[in-house]
């Protein structure tokens, strides 16, 4: 009997083999419509909250009682974005088998755990978290070369170097050059990777490989539902937790239709 390994990598898709296709600014209006009525027909607003609020407590433990580390607060909250798709890959499965016409529960939509597309899909997560730490590292790397190795006294005295001196200008200017650069990197890679390692037989370096030209394939328009997923996120954040405990699970259902109108089936 062949070892499922082996079976595995003689079904995997290659890049040539997965067509992608040119999608327009209406796509994504209506992924985001069919986004919200998943998350209407499977309401998951309770249980992003859960998620939400003991990652919220957490950074403010941290932001608390660390070695005040004020500097690095926006890096933190705002790289989390990077790591995001790794927590809709159940939204992902949750959509799909919508589409399918399968029961909608969670259980069901963590199968893939016992399935050949574990394994790259959590290659993938590792990849995402080390984007997320590279991320945080050169935040930090930026504040120590502009302003030293000690520390901000305060939160308000930081933000006031921020916006009153020239170091301040040059970290809002460099860190925001480099943050997008680190966005950008993790959008391409990971936007149709999660979904496709999801929906079928290949390896991670395929899925990545296809992500990256559906994004290059779809410049334009993949730089408006990032303005879009950027201005969503914002409102959610700017309405408090309760906000992106709805936002999320829009954004990771809406992301997955995409993929289906980009990624060829």
């Amino acid at each position: 009997m062949a070892h499922p390994e082996m079976l595995f990598k003689d079904l995997a898709l290659k890049p040539a083999e997965i067509e992608v296709r040119k999608i327009g600014v209406a796509d994504l209006r209506k992924s985001l419509r069919e986004g919200y009525e998943d998350f209407c027909a499977k309401p998951s607003f309770g249980v992003f909250l859960v998620l939400i609020y003991p990652l919220f407590a957490f950074l403010m433990t941290v932001f608390a009682v660390g070695e005040n580390p004020v500097q690095l607060a926006f890096p933190i909250v705002a790289g989390l974005t990077l790591v995001g798709p790794v927590v809709s890959v159940g939204l992902f499965a949750m959509s799909r088998r919508r589409e399918r016409g399968l029961d909608l529960n969670w259980r069901a939509a963590f199968d893939f755990i016992h399935s050949s597309s574990f394994a790259p899909i959590a290659a993938l997560s590792v990849v995402m978290a080390l984007l997320y730490g590279g991320w945080v590292f050169m935040a930090q790397f930026l504040y120590v070369g502009l302003f030293g190795v000690d520390p901000p006294v305060s939160l308000g005295s930081f933000v006031q170097e921020l916006t009153t001196t020239r170091h301040g200008g040059a970290l809002v200017f460099y860190g925001f050059g480099v943050g997008a650069v680190f966005a950008f990197a993790a959008f391409a890679i990971s936007v149709f990777a999660f979904p496709l390692l999801l929906d079928k037989p290949t390896t991670l370096v395929t899925a990545i490989s296809v992500s990256i030209r559906a994004m290059t394939a779809n410049f334009l328009v993949m730089l408006v539902w990032g303005a879009v997923v950027v201005a969503l996120l914002a409102l959610g954040a700017a309405l408090l937790l309760v906000g992106l405990a709805a936002v999320l699970p829009i954004l990771g259902h809406a992301t997955w239709h995409l993929y289906r109108k980009v990624v060829e089936s």
